[in-house]
């Protein structure tokens, strides 16, 4: 294999750009409802010359504000579009337009209120507020292009291919800079020295991936070279990057309901983070909001608890164990100390068994109630944990577990949680099996793969009534 790199400007920080789509796609929102609304008041004016509504009229548009909540929040509207054409983008917005009012008119039947309503009023409201919307979706677009364009919201990515389809994929990449992925360079498929490339393995691909912060790698192999393909997948199992594919041509019927279009080329998905940006900025609200109003009611007990760990034995009241964070960062996480100061060799993780004499009475309490994790809040308010999602395990143990567990780094594709869906359904405390291991991490992907703000909710209820205190947590 060759690897052929191309030098990298200086990249802004990748969970900003996350921010800024997120942002981008949250505006949006509030945009359509505003013109849903607004637009109801102008058709009125438009059709019977008055300002003011009447009740009936006001209700309705009023009603509207609910229904959009509704069908925009089921709807495709707000994810990525990068890459997307803009006729794709109307044609689902049309589609979502139709559902919103259709739903209206049914619920304003089944009130018998619609026939007290104007028809002339409800095809003028339904024209004005598609054709806003969708003047605000190209005005939108188009800040989202100038952004990308200047490195904001950008992404970075590799190649992996033949010579041909890997420059076919550059080139596309390159020639639309809006899309915002910037080509890091491209490991090639043919044998040989090139002029120019520096001689390098596909082995060499994972370790360039995670060096460089790639965010994305595009596999430019045709379909039959599955041996290729498995290679790569094995290269990049302990990464976070995505993963995507460029079928050649020939492939494309078999995999026609798995293609997207990206760039204008087709793509394949294989793997993808299970969050997109509305959904992440959705979860940052939900911690740093349940987080903050949390440390308020708990402040007496945090202090109750400090004095406590100082009086059980010598030694800091609040413990930092370093964890892997998002993206297999490296965190610190909080903890109030419950065993007494003690140092292990260098490297050494040594778990906390049943009557381990490290652990102090009142420590013994705090493990068992879980209220040792409690200052883990002021990690969720620093941005750097959840309230829910994947426990954070320690280094040493990511380190030994992700050779013996399949999928085992994808957990840290979204932030580490407080608590989460193993642990409400009992997979706390020493894992001293593989077996239980497996399992945790079962648990953690089906959480990534379902991920919800209801599931959120119903993991934090979950963990107030029966996830505080354990038998296994020692």
């Amino acid at each position: 294999m060759l690897f052929t790199p191309v030098r990298l400007e200086t990249r802004l920080d990748p969970h900003a750009s996350n921010k800024t789509a997120a942002l981008l796609g949250l505006a949006l929102r509030f945009v359509d409802l505003a013109v849903v609304v607004g637009t109801g008041f102008l058709a009125y004016r438009l059709v019977k010359g008055d300002v003011v509504l009447p009740t009936d009229y006001l209700r309705t548009v009023c009603r509207a504000l609910l229904f959009g909540l509704i069908v925009f929040n089921g709807s495709n509207l707000y994810r990525s579009w990068r890459g997307r054409g803009l006729n794709v983008e109307i044609a689902g917005l049309a589609s979502t337009w139709v559902v919103l009012f259709t739903a209206m008119a049914l619920y304003s039947e089944l009130l018998t209120e619609i026939h007290g309503l104007s028809r002339s009023w409800w095809a003028a409201w339904f024209v004005m507020s598609l054709g806003a919307a969708t003047g605000a979706r190209i005005v939108v677009r188009r800040t989202a292009h100038w952004l990308r364009v200047r490195g904001v919201d950008s992404r970075t990515a590799v190649v992996v291919g033949a010579t041909a389809d890997a420059q076919r994929v550059i080139r596309a990449l390159e020639c639309q800079p809006w899309i915002g992925i910037t080509v890091a360079g491209w490991f090639g498929a043919s044998e040989g020295q090139e002029e120019g490339a520096l001689p390098g393995d596909i082995d060499d691909l994972n370790h360039y991936v995670n060096v460089h912060e790639i965010d994305q790698v595009w596999i430019a192999l045709p379909i039959s070279e599955q041996g290729q393909i498995a290679k790569i997948l094995t290269e990049l199992r302990h990464s976070t990057a995505d993963i995507k594919m460029v079928p050649d041509i020939f492939g494309l019927q078999l995999l026609n309901h798995s293609v997207q279009q990206l760039a204008g080329l087709p793509v394949i998905n294989l793997r993808a983070t299970p969050m997109d940006a509305n959904a992440r900025l959705l979860k940052a609200l939900e911690d740093r909001v349940l987080a903050a109003l949390i440390l308020l009611l708990i402040a007496p007990l945090l202090l109750a608890i400090a004095i406590g760990v100082k009086l059980s034995s010598p030694g800091p009241v609040l413990f930092k164990q370093k964890r892997h964070g998002r993206g297999g960062t490296e965190i610190k996480v909080w903890k109030f100390r419950s065993m007494r100061v003690h140092a292990e060799s260098d490297g050494k993780v040594t778990q906390a068994q049943k009557k381990d004499p490290r652990v102090t009475r009142f420590g013994n309490f705090l493990r068992r109630s879980s209220l040792d994790e409690l200052p883990q809040f002021i990690n969720v308010l620093q941005g750097r944990m959840s309230i829910v999602g994947p426990r954070p395990h320690a280094v040493a143990h990511n380190l030994q577990y992700m050779e013996q567990v399949d999928d085992y780094m994808q957990r840290h594709r979204i932030k580490p949680g407080i608590t989460g869906w193993a642990q409400v359904n009992g997979l706390r405390g020493e894992t001293d099996t593989l077996e239980k291991m497996q399992r945790r991490v079962e648990y953690d992907l089906y959480y990534l793969q379902n991920w919800s703000l209801l599931f959120d909710l119903r993991i934090i209820a979950m963990t107030v009534f029966k996830g505080f205190v354990n038998r296994n947590a020692y």
